[in-house]
């Protein structure tokens, strides 16, 4: 018992310092509906809270303090036995803390693809994709999922603890535009976000729309009636690596909604605890622990999300910095650690096997899955070959750990075939 609670706090220690989670989708919610954004430093500040704050406290949630939010770690069930539920059946997520937007007019792909790393322009309608924020010098300013809507909008969602910087980048960059002539806009989307995510989840969602869920694969979007709540937005994405969606709804109608779901027996409410372990198996990355402003996309093994387009074109922010690292070897690149032993955690020291330290953990876990030790960590390029045999200093002591390939679980994401 003693060691669960250690461990619970080690975890939440760890998730505070984190701030912000890439799970896709989430908004405008807060404690105090005036109050205004910002964040929030000091012990007298209210924490925000999410439309299902009662809810959560009602069905026996801990609550704890992330990203400036009131948001249940876990409920009654350990944090293990709703890590393995969502893997073999659904289980239910509150992200209503992500910041969801709108990007309006005519210009909006050219305001976006002036931000980000991704081609925009080449996203079918209701067509998403996880997209990067990046400074002049190559830097992750934040990950994002931009949503191609056939309403002729883009719905992008972004982590809560970037909530007041991606928001004043946006903002910036509109005025900017508009400055020059341009049509855009942005609004904030004050909905509520719930994740479903498990191998049940499309079925527990099928009796609850007249849409045919199986028109929609891997990220795409579309707005329906889910369970008699009128204009949401199913989104099938996660940050589970299982198959699953996540439904942005009027805040109005949240409570009515998760209430819905969980009459299913397949379904069960989870938390932040769950969460990060889910997407630590699937090699997810968090914001401000696996990768921040001082990481580029090709160090953090995100090359991929560059467009083709915009490779050549060179004309997003540090495409200087960013685009000669994919033809060439970079300094050091985020690899996955698997061990035996004591479980591996953020800032434990990486060390060659002559026990030279030679990078850092980032994130780590338990796999409930698998049952060993993972972790997410930067090492040298040389060092990074999946098999490549090296050391973690865990509480004083030395133990053998070996590069992994991601994801540590086979990923579950829907696609037509």
């Amino acid at each position: 018992m003693v060691a669960s609670v250690r461990r619970l706090h080690q975890w939440r220690a760890m998730m505070q310092r984190a701030m912000g989670m890439m799970a896709p989708l989430g908004f405008r919610l807060q404690a105090v509906p005036s109050a205004p954004r910002r964040t929030l430093s000091c012990a007298q500040d209210v924490l925000r809270r999410t439309p299902l704050y009662d809810f959560h406290l009602a069905h026996g949630g801990k609550m704890v303090a992330f990203a400036g939010w009131s948001l249940p770690v876990q409920y009654q069930e350990s944090h293990v036995d709703s890590h393995l539920h969502t893997r073999r059946h659904c289980s239910l997520f509150d992200v209503s803390h992500m910041l969801q937007t709108k990007i309006l007019g005519c210009d909006r792909v050219k305001l976006m693809e002036s931000l980000v790393v991704g081609d925009i322009a080449e996203l079918r309608p209701n067509q998403g994709t996880l997209s990067l924020f990046t400074n002049e010098a190559g830097g992750i300013l934040d990950d994002l999922i931009v949503t191609n809507t056939s309403e002729g909008h883009l719905y992008v969602v972004s982590n809560a603890g970037c909530w007041d910087k991606d928001l004043a980048l946006m903002q910036d960059k509109v005025r900017e535009l508009k400055n020059r002539g341009s049509d855009v806009g942005l609004e904030i989307v004050d909905n509520a976000l719930l994740a479903l995510q498990g191998p049940t989840a499309a079925q527990v969602l099928q009796a609850g729309v007249a849409d045919d869920l199986r028109k929609l694969p891997f990220m795409t979007s579309a707005v329906m009636e889910v369970f008699g709540v009128s204009g949401c937005r199913v989104t099938r994405c996660g940050y589970t690596g299982e198959d699953g969606v996540e439904i942005s709804v009027p805040a109005t109608g949240a409570v009515h909604l998760a209430m819905a779901l969980l009459k299913n027996p397949e379904v069960k409410l989870a938390g932040l605890a769950a969460r990060d372990s889910l997407r630590l198996e699937a090699g997810l990355c968090l914001y401000g622990s696996d990768i921040d402003e001082h990481t580029t996309p090709v160090e953090g093994s995100l090359g991929w999300t560059l467009g083709k387009r915009r490779r050549v074109a060179m004309d997003f922010p540090g495409a200087k910095v960013i685009v000669p690292q994919l033809k060439g070897e970079v300094q050091r690149r985020r690899v996955g650690l698997i061990c035996e032993g004591a479980p591996m955690r953020a800032y434990n020291p990486i060390l060659s096997t002559e026990g030279t330290k030679i990078g850092i953990v980032t994130s780590g876990c338990p796999s409930p899955c698998l049952k060993k030790n993972v972790a997410m960590g930067y090492v040298p390029f040389k060092y990074s070959q999946p098999g490549t045999q090296l050391l973690v200093e865990v509480r004083r002591k030395q133990q053998m750990a070996v590069v992994s390939k991601m994801p540590f679980v086979p990923t579950n994401y829907y696609t037509l075939k």
